[in-house]
C-alpha cells in the first residue's frame, strides 16, 4: 500500500524556483500530494502555481505569517486529509525522481520506526555539484558519532546515519512525529524554528536520520553566517531557555547575561553593554511566556497544532 505523502511548501516570492520545485513533485517515482501556503507574494507566484500546477492545494495567507505558522496550517490540513507522512520542503528546493522512494525504503527497513523523528536526504546545493555547505557542517559536527566522512572516503556507506541536526529545507516527518512533537513554535517568525523543533524531537527520544542513497537540492545561500541579525531577531538565548533538554536554562542564561553586561560595563564597551542590557530586560519581561512555552513543549502531543 502506497503511503499518503503530503508536501508542505511555504512560498514568498518563489518565482525563481517555482517551475523546478513543483515539476520535481510531478516527476517523483512515488506519488505525492502538495499543499502550498503563500505568505503574500508580490511576484505573481500565486497565479503561476494555480495556473501551471492545478493539482496543488493552494492556501493564500492574508499576511506574512512567517515560516513556522504557515507550515502549521499546511500540516493541519494534511493531517485532516489523512497524511501518513509530512514532507516539509523549502521553496528554493527540489527533488530527484527517486528521492522519496529511497527515503521510504530506509524508513520501511528501519529496526524501530517509532524512534524516527525526522528523515532527510543528502541536501546538495543549487549547482548540484556539492553538498549544501550546512550539511557539510552538520556531518562534521557529528564525525565522532557517525564516522560518515570516513565512510564516504572509503566508500563503505551505510543505509542511514543518525545526526543531531539538519535544517528544515527537506524534512520527512512520520505521522507519529506530528502527534508526539507537534508543529512549529509560533514564538519564532523566521529563522530558529527548526533548531527549536529539533530540541523537542530529541527531548521526546526521537532520532534524526540522514539517508545517503537519497539526495535533493536546496538552492540556499552557501554562507555559514548568512543570517543578518540586524534584519531578523536573534532568538538564540530564548531558544536555549525554551529547550526542555537544558535544566535551569532560564537561570543560567540570565546569569550569563548579567556577567557579560558587567564585563562590558567595566571595559567601557557601551554599545555592547546597551545591547546586552536590552536583551536582559526583554527576557525578564517575557519570562512567564518562555516558561509557559517550555512547559508546553515538554508534554507529549501535537503542540501548536489543532488536529481535531
Amino acid at each position: 500500500m502506497i503511503p499518503k505523502i503530503y508536501f508542505i511548501i511555504v512560498t514568498y516570492n518563489a518565482m525563481k524556483w517555482a517551475e523546478r520545485c513543483f515539476t520535481s513533485l510531478r516527476e517523483s517515482s512515488v506519488p505525492v500530494q502538495c499543499i502550498v501556503i503563500d505568505n503574500g507574494s508580490t511576484d505573481c507566484t500565486q497565479e503561476y502555481i494555480q495556473e501551471k500546477f492545478p493539482e496543488i492545494q493552494f492556501i493564500q495567507s492574508p499576511e506574512n505569517l512567517g515560516f513556522g505558522k504557515a507550515n502549521n496550517i499546511g500540516i493541519e490540513k494534511a493531517y485532516k486529509d489523512g497524511a501518513d507522512f509530512f514532507y516539509l520542503m523549502n521553496q528554493d528546493a527540489w527533488l530527484y525522481p527517486d528521492s522519496i522512494k529511497n527515503l521510504l525504503q530506509v524508513y520501511n527497513t528501519h529496526p524501530d520506526q517509532n524512534d524516527i523523528g525526522i528523515i532527510s536526504p543528502m541536501q546538495v546545493d543549487g549547482s548540484e555539484k556539492y553538498l549544501d555547505i550546512f550539511l557539510d557542517k552538520y556531518i562534521a559536527q557529528n564525525c565522532d558519532k557517525t564516522r560518515l566522512i570516513s565512510d564516504l572516503y572509503f566508500q563503505t556507506i551505510k543505509p542511514f546515519y543518525e545526526i543531531n541536526f539538519i535544517n528544515a529545507a527537506h524534512w520527512l516527518l512520520p505521522k507519529q512525529t506530528i502527534e508526539t512533537v507537534g508543529g512549529f513554535n509560533p514564538y519564532f517568525f523566521h529563522y530558529g524554528e527548526d533548531n527549536e523543533y529539533v530540541n523537542r524531537v530529541h527531548f521526546h527520544k526521537k532520532k534524526i536520520i540522514l539517508v545517503p542513497s537519497s539526495k535533493a537540492v536546496h538552492d540556499g545561500v552557501q554562507l555559514l553566517n548568512k543570517i543578518d541579525y540586524n534584519k531578523y531577531k536573534d532568538l538564540r538565548i530564548e531558544t536555549n531557555i525554551i529547550n526542555p533538554n537544558l535544566p535551569n536554562a532560564l537561570q543560567l542564561e540570565k546569569k550569563s547575561l548579567k556577567q557579560s553586561i558587567f564585563k562590558n560595563l567595566l571595559l567601557g564597551n557601551r554599545t555592547e553593554y546597551k545591547k546586552l542590557s536590552h536583551r536582559y530586560k526583554k527576557i525578564s519581561q517575557e519570562e512567564k511566556i518562555l516558561i509557559d512555552i517550555r512547559n508546553k513543549v515538554k508534554q507529549e502531543g501535537p503542540s501548536f497544532l489543532n488536529l481535531s
